[in-house]
């Protein structure tokens, strides 16, 4: 009888800090939204003031890569272009 109380007695702790932790991720998952919600009214602001929103993302995406990496993705893209007759 005494391990069942011993067991329940976990079971209620680790249920709680089960608990804590979705409710966590829940809130989390809430300020996500509203960030990204956020991020839509400064694109639609850079789109009504006259900004391809586009290029604004394939900038936002490079500011995050390595220099290195996007000089050498740069040059095999003009290579190509050249071969193909882009250039």
């Amino acid at each position: 009888m005494e391990d069942e109380t011993s067991a329940d007695s976990n079971y209620r702790v680790t249920a709680g800090e089960l608990r804590q932790f979705i409710e966590r991720i829940e809130r989390l998952d809430a300020e996500k939204k509203d960030l990204a919600e956020q991020q839509k009214e400064v694109m639609a602001e850079a789109k009504g003031r006259g900004y391809d929103t586009k290029i604004i993302r394939k900038v936002i995406a490079l500011r995050k890569r390595e220099p290195n990496d996007i000089a050498e993705e740069e040059a095999v893209l003009e290579m190509y272009k050249e071969a193909l007759g882009m250039s």
